[in-house]
């Protein structure tokens, strides 16, 4: 199966693609969220997934430890993490709109 059978619009829709329009001021991208963009596309993607394992190994310890309060509270944060980290691979791959 050849590459054109799969998709065989693919070569140009690649140059159709344009960032959507700003109707009204407030929809603009504030400067304080380009400056949170551009500083977090500096850290690597995978560093985000390391950072929710870590979490999630630090709570089981805690858990075991008996520390019930704190497991729940680091625990908590794995989720923040690999959302983040999504948001950073999706900056990274599309650009600030």
């Amino acid at each position: 199966m050849s590459e054109q059978d799969v998709n065989p619009a693919a070569e140009r829709s690649e140059g159709a693609r344009r960032a959507a329009p700003v109707v009204r001021d407030e929809h603009d991208e504030a400067r304080f969220t380009r400056l949170i963009e551009q500083q977090t596309a500096r850290i690597p993607s995978h560093w985000f997934l390391l950072a929710a394992m870590a979490s999630m190994s630090a709570s089981l310890g805690l858990e075991i430890a008996g520390q019930t309060r704190w497991s729940r509270f680091v625990g908590m944060w794995a989720p923040t993490l690999l959302i983040t980290g999504v948001y950073n691979k999706l900056v990274k791959a599309l650009g600030p709109r």
